[in-house]
């Protein structure tokens, strides 16, 4: 009989402690916080599942990569490998490195956008609506109605409803959208995957009224690796190989390297368009650096390079999605309520389902992630009212598992967390806001309990 059991793909070379504290601690801690996880010191969290982003284990490759790291201000030996690596997989011929993903947006966005425009994709993110929305351009999502019902089971809810695209352009007009684009995974929408038969009617609409197609492709490996699980006839191609058509779709891309560039800090931009490649790097080195470097150190250019080729192994791509999977599956059979099927990198609690008697207007996301911290430590993050406020389809918290961090005994310990944060959900009481900044708000804001 066959083994059955996936085991991390890895040894553990080097650890880090975690410091405990006791609930009063954390009760005070949460206070001073007012109430919102991403004001907390890191070193009071438990288990933190605050992101994906950046928070990963780099391998023994990428650290000795970093060692080769070319720290010249232009013409850098290492911008050649990360633009090679990257080349590689999308086939773009314009390569821009960026700090971190939301840079590249911001200079996308600046360059093809103007005020009165429309972007539509099937569910942007924070940062890519921000960065819309402050240039009074209008961020329309299209996500498909199976993708706003988080207890429906469904193969790829990430994808965008085309018939809606259509109908967009035709009610708004084609001058008016400079870009589609699609994020994959979708991270707002419960880190659902698209299909590649989505990316091909999406791109069909986008050639035949001439707008450029972009991907957000911060997760595009596990969106891959979907893709073979789930998509008639990509059982038998490898992850590179329906990244690399995928790719072949769309126009461009941004991406922020922290995720799925397995590395600590980074991002790109590309383009096929010879005059937006010049617009962008000059927009590039008025904030950003010399477009060899775009504020990065060789060594970071180095670790994106491996890395980007990394996420794309089998081995860990199996491992990565199993491990999540874990997670949702044990406190989904104790009857909480999670966006399903399980995400790539995330399990997103349905906290509207969770906490029924919490309007959204009093954030049962915010409530809920609160009350994860006090009972056990554990930092996750709201992705509804607070986060997108008016634009909220649904109110999830988000726990976002680092790459190549936590063992199953982590997990384990995370599940009775929330089984025990369930049992008494009753008790639990809504969040009024205090503060809040014009932008970007739940990344400040301050919150206090309903009394």
């Amino acid at each position: 009989m066959p083994i059955r059991t996936i085991i991390e793909p890895f040894r553990i070379k080097s650890v880090e402690p975690i410091r405990w504290t006791t609930r009063e601690q954390r009760e005070e801690l949460l206070r001073e916080a007012h109430y919102n996880l991403f004001l907390l010191p890191a070193d009071d969290v438990v288990i933190d599942l605050l992101t994906d982003s950046g928070t990963g284990a780099m391998s023994v490759h990428q650290w000795a990569a970093i060692m080769e790291g070319d720290e010249s201000y232009a013409g850098s030996r290492s911008f050649d490998r990360f633009r090679d690596s990257i080349q590689n997989i999308t086939g773009y011929k314009h390569v821009i490195p960026t700090h971190q993903g939301r840079a590249a947006e911001r200079i996308l966005f600046g360059v093809a956008c103007k005020k009165g425009d429309v972007v539509p994709n099937n569910t942007h993110f924070d940062t890519t609506r921000a960065n819309i929305e402050f240039l009074g351009a209008e961020a329309v999502d299209l996500l498909i109605p199976e993708g706003r019902q988080p207890a429906l089971h469904h193969p790829f809810k990430g994808n965008m409803d085309v018939a809606a695209l259509e109908s967009l352009i035709a009610r708004v007009g084609r001058e008016r959208i400079p870009l589609v684009m699609l994020t994959v995974t979708n991270n707002s929408g419960g880190g659902q995957p698209v299909s590649m038969e989505n990316v091909r009617q999406v791109s069909a609409v986008c050639r035949h009224h001439g707008i450029p197609l972009y991907f957000d492709a911060c997760r595009f490996a596990e969106n891959a690796w979907f893709i073979r699980l789930r998509e008639e006839g990509y059982a038998l191609k490898s992850p590179k190989e329906i990244a690399q058509e995928m790719f072949g779709y769309g126009d461009g891309c941004t991406m922020s390297a922290k995720k799925d560039g397995m590395a600590n800090i980074g991002g790109f931009l590309c383009t096929n368009n010879d005059l937006l490649a010049q617009q962008e790097k000059d927009l590039l080195i008025l904030t950003e650096g010399y477009p060899t470097y775009g504020g990065l150190a060789g060594r970071d250019l180095e670790a994106i390079a491996v890395g980007i080729q990394e996420a794309l192994h089998e081995d860990y791509l199996r491992y990565r999605i199993a491990s999540t999977a874990y997670l949702g599956n044990h406190i989904a059979a104790a009857g909480v309520p999670i966006v399903q099927p399980p995400g790539g990198h995330a399990i997103y609690l349905d906290a509207r389902s969770f906490l029924p008697h919490i309007s959204p207007e009093q954030f049962p996301g915010v409530a809920l992630a609160a009350e994860l911290y006090l009972e056990g430590g554990v930092r996750s993050v709201e992705i509804g009212s607070l986060m997108f406020a008016a634009a909220a389809q649904m109110d999830l918290v988000r726990l976002a598992i680092p790459r190549r961090v936590y063992t199953q005994s982590h997990i384990d310990y995370v599940v009775e967390v929330i089984l025990e944060v369930f049992r008494r959900r009753d008790q639990i009481k809504g969040m009024r806001l205090t503060y809040e900044a014009p932008f970007l708000r739940h990344f400040t804001a301050h919150l206090q309990p309903i009394a």
